[in-house]
């Protein structure tokens, strides 16, 4: 969001696995990693290990990846307080933006600074470098968030809006501040309409300011069904809504997309006009 948080989105795997190794050793083939990591680079691999977290690197100064491994545990710890744990974190933090898309699957990864992909999550090194110290906390929570909690059969405004709730649930930041271009909106008198889809998210680098709004609007509606119901009810939803269908879910609490839809923009209007 803004400088905060430069964005990120993408599709989500289950648990993370724990496997430790000593901080800084070159490790290709090393037993205590996972297999899809052993060969990933045959030259230039560097793993730290953090409390619960590993993070693998390609040519990446140790001293680096450490400090990456301590924001991982923390992004663990913060992920579990949600959603329970423990969670333990592997990061992979390629030489390049191009490598991270690569590793990724997908052509570009315009403004976002990390994704999840499977059960790692992998920064895009260009871009996660811009963000200030907490932009970096609540991308990693954020993206580490869809590894646990899966995306599967959700629409992207609940498994976006609710990685960031989960992303800035500490991170201390008044709501005006984390949602800045949409309060611009609204405060020149455009409330949303609809919950955004996903159009809305298209990380293709023609429209960063509408990518972050997306991403605002998502986060407002799961932080609106928290402020509402509880935080434990949220996640309920959520995992309802992975398993029978976000109407379904939705029902369990008398709302309808439709009723939410209309409450939502009552309270974007009460937090940020």
């Amino acid at each position: 969001m803004s400088e905060q948080v430069s964005r990120r989105a993408m599709v989500a795997g289950l648990l993370l696995l724990a496997f430790a190794t000593p901080a800084g050793s070159p490790a290709p083939g090393s037993p205590l990693l996972p297999p899809e990591l052993r060969d990933l680079w045959p030259e230039g691999m560097v793993v730290a290990r953090g409390t619960r977290s590993v993070v693998v690197g390609h040519h990446a100064a140790p001293g680096s990846l450490d400090e990456m491994a301590r924001r991982a545990d923390t992004a663990g710890q913060r992920v579990a307080a949600v959603l329970g744990g423990p969670v333990r974190p592997l990061v992979v933090v390629p030489r390049t933006t191009r490598e991270a898309a690569e590793l990724a699957g997908v052509a570009r990864l315009d403004g976002l600074a990390a994704v999840a992909d499977g059960g790692r999550v992998i920064v895009v090194p260009e871009f996660f470098a811009m963000l200030n110290p907490t932009g970096k906390d609540v991308v990693l929570i954020h993206e580490l968030a869809h590894v646990v909690a899966g995306t599967d059969r959700l629409p992207v405004w609940l498994y976006e809006g609710f990685a960031d709730y989960v992303g800035y649930r500490d991170a201390g930041l008044p709501v005006k501040t984390a949602a800045a271009e949409l309060a611009a909106e609204v405060r020149a008198g455009h409330v949303p309409s609809e919950l955004p889809g996903p159009a809305a998210f298209a990380a293709d680098g023609r429209d960063p300011v509408r990518l972050a709004r997306a991403y605002q609007e998502a986060w407002l509606a799961c932080r609106f069904l928290a402020d509402r119901f509880g935080e434990e009810t949220l996640v309920g939803l959520y995992r309802d809504a992975r398993a029978i269908g976000v109407d379904q879910a939705l029902a369990s609490l008398g709302l309808s997309v439709a009723t939410l839809t209309a409450r939502w923009r009552d309270y974007v209007r009460d937090q940020l006009a």
